[in-house]
């Protein structure tokens, strides 16, 4: 799902006396990685035998800014290949998703998105409907194909006949295990944008952005149209 969102609010100061951008983490993201073009460089795999597990956390990024030390011009201002340091950062703390929240698979997940300007497809309206598994046409219109299934013994016109029973085959389309599954992935990818957000707000490593409290719904299809539950 596609969204218009304005990623130009303005209020709190950086360190220069300048105003800094007031976005969201999801419009954060997006600016870092579709505006900016910021790069996810995720870490080596891990070492079994050292007992490394995924992620570098946001610990390294803090690292690669002191070892840095300049600031990178970004945003508006940027020229050839520059990304801003900031994006740099958000992708940086992308990379660090955390085994339990999907690791390197949810990161590359939320950069896509991001990328993409896009919100996982919780597929919204989608309510279970019992529709037959196929249908025939024929002059008359149009038809629900049967199949056989067993066959039984009546008495008509005084006479034992042997008749066939037919059913028509249905299905729930779409299924509820997709929907459940759409939504429950949309819930996973809001939880990793919580993290994301709580790593960046708690390690103060935006020079020019400020990140706010706002988070994609929790539960988009929790309406009085959506009765469809998880």
């Amino acid at each position: 799902m596609k969204h218009d969102r304005n990623l130009h609010s303005r209020s709190p100061r950086n360190s220069h006396g300048r105003a800094k951008r007031v976005m969201s983490v999801q419009q954060a993201l997006e600016w870092a990685f579709r505006v900016e073009h910021a790069q996810l460089e995720l870490p080596e795999p891990p070492d079994p035998e050292r007992g490394q597990g995924f992620g570098f956390g946001l610990e390294y990024v803090l690292m690669q800014r002191a070892a840095l030390g300049c600031k990178i011009d970004g945003g508006q201002y940027k020229m050839g290949t520059y990304t801003h340091e900031d994006a740099e950062v958000i992708a940086a703390a992308v990379a660090g998703m955390p085994d339990d929240l999907g690791g390197k698979r949810m990161a590359i997940r939320v950069a896509e998105l991001a990328r993409a300007g896009l919100t996982p497809d919780w597929m919204p309206g989608a309510v279970p409907r019992c529709v037959p598994v196929e249908m025939k046409r024929n002059r008359h219109g149009d038809h629900a194909t049967t199949v056989v299934v067993g066959t039984e013994r009546v008495l008509s016109r005084g006479k034992w006949r042997t008749v066939e029973v037919r059913a028509c085959p249905v299905a729930y389309h779409p299924h509820p295990d997709q929907i459940s599954d759409a939504r429950r992935a949309y819930t996973t990818w809001r939880k990793a944008l919580g993290w994301v957000k709580e790593g960046l707000v708690l390690g103060r490593m935006l020079r020019e952005l400020e990140i706010t409290p706002t988070m994609p719904p929790t539960q988009p299809w929790a309406t009085k149209n959506q009765r469809f539950e998880v």
